[in-house]
């Protein structure tokens, strides 16, 4: 954000000494009264409702973040029975979470072989660089600007579900969640699912709520499962205009939207719709498995980089088609409100870098200092990198502005103790690598992108 008042500025130097005879208060009033008449030049009228005090210089961009460590800090809880399933809050420092979806597999408790792994999974931070500078995630703040400022939609796979599981226990008891999977247990991954401002909270009577919003009908923040971040059909016939052949997929079930559907929400008005950041990422179902048209044995894993190449293609169609969907909902937004003016941030798209797994990770018991790619290969994992190196190298381009990749991914690379009790490539909540993505794209959409935003 644009700071207006800078620590580093250069030390004044007045270029007029007065006179000895004058009155002191009279160069007061002087200079008071010239400071008000500069004001109305240097303060524009139009700005967003943010506080002046939060508006200061991006300090930590993102691969600064990631170059951080994982650092001991003491543990939640002085107990060491974890001897049933609900310990977890306790052992994790969770209050409770708002969402019902899975509770303990998001928590990691539902293998007691591995209740071991409590409380030392949570007692570890991560410390970015001594020249990075964030203030500290506190709940209350995150929750004003995400009423305030404008909410989030998070687009992407289950590890992005995880990621929205963890902000319902970050930001409880301040959240509700909908919707009910106790009530619902037949659900089906490609319901929305979405976090709203609890009426019981005490926030409420302190928050500058945007005119039009609904605690009852208003997200902070929704989740939808989208895969591939397009669906079949639009890469199936993006890859036969490029490369004719036969199908191009398998069977294998996958969840997907298209782009269309998806910024339409991130645009929708008050009181549906609030959102100010789209945050989005892909990677984890671009296989060969899936994307069997581009298997080839004779190449190396299966022939995964004909996958890696396709890929970059289908995030160029993509980065073209929400850059001009967002356009077009920016130009209409402003024939709309006219001299009014936008209530929220400018809409922005995040691309957080994705995380392979890590092979054998309920050996793990700490956090590594440097990230091993696995011996065997299983999936894509290897090959991650390389996927979110073609995804930054399309949205490097100037030809979209409102999309920003974040290669943030370094703190879960160092951290194979803290996955999903089921697996080796979800994340558990509580163990701070989720909550660091929290906590960075914060800081990010409030203090490194708005003095960069058009």
């Amino acid at each position: 954000m644009l700071a207006f008042w800078k620590s580093d500025a250069a030390q004044y130097r007045p270029l007029l000494s007065a006179p000895r005879s004058l009155s002191a208060k009279f160069f007061v009033l002087v200079a008071v009264v010239s400071l008000i008449y500069l004001a109305q030049f240097v303060i524009p009228y139009d700005l967003p409702s943010f506080s002046l005090s939060s508006r200061t210089r991006g300090t930590c961009p993102p691969k600064s973040w990631a170059n951080g460590k994982w650092v001991p800090k003491p543990p939640p809880t002085n107990r060491t029975d974890f001897s049933t399933p609900s310990d977890a809050f306790e052992f994790l420092g969770l209050e409770g979470c708002a969402s019902s979806r899975e509770i303990f597999w998001h928590l990691a408790a539902d293998n007691e072989r591995l209740w071991d792994r409590f409380p030392g999974v949570s007692t570890w931070r991560w410390q970015p660089p001594s020249d990075c500078e964030v203030r500290d995630l506190v709940r209350e703040l995150l929750v004003r600007d995400l009423i305030e400022q404008g909410g989030w939609l998070l687009i992407g796979d289950s590890v992005t579900e995880n990621h929205f599981f963890s902000l319902s226990c970050l930001l409880y008891p301040h959240v509700r969640a909908t919707p009910n999977y106790v009530e619902s247990p037949d659900f089906d991954r490609a319901w929305p699912q979405n976090l709203y401002l609890s009426p019981l909270s005490p926030l409420v009577r302190s928050i500058n709520f945007p005119q039009g919003f609904d605690i009852k009908k208003t997200p902070l923040v929704t989740f939808r499962r989208v895969d591939l971040l397009m669906e079949e059909s639009q890469l199936d016939a993006l890859y036969h205009s490029l490369h004719p052949k036969s199908n191009l997929f398998s069977d294998e079930a996958v969840w997907n939207l298209p782009p269309s559907e998806y910024v339409k929400i991130l645009t929708s008005p008050l009181p549906e719709g609030n959102y100010a950041t789209l945050v989005v990422s892909t990677a984890g179902h671009w296989t060969t498995t899936l994307f069997a048209g581009l298997k080839d044995a004779n190449k190396f894993n299966d022939g995964i980089h004909n996958v890696v190449d396709f890929f970059q293609e289908a995030m160029h169609a993509w980065a073209q088609e929400v850059q001009r969907l967002l356009d077009e909902a920016e130009k209409a937004e402003q024939r709309a409100t006219g001299d009014m003016g936008r209530q929220r941030a400018p809409r922005q798209v995040l691309a957080r870098a994705y995380l392979p797994g890590h092979e054998d990770c309920h050996d793990s018991r700490e956090p590594t200092t440097k990230y091993k790619p696995g011996p065997n290969g299983w999936y894509n994992w290897n090959q991650i990198k390389d996927f979110n190196r073609a995804f930054e190298g399309v949205l490097s381009s100037r030809r979209y502005p409102d999309i920003h990749f974040l290669p943030i991914d370094r703190p879960a690379l160092l951290r194979p103790d803290a996955h999903s009790a089921g697996d080796c490539l979800h994340i558990m909540t509580g163990t701070g690598v989720l909550e660091g993505w929290s906590h960075y794209i914060w800081h990010y959409v409030t203090v490194e992108l708005p003095g960069r935003v058009r």
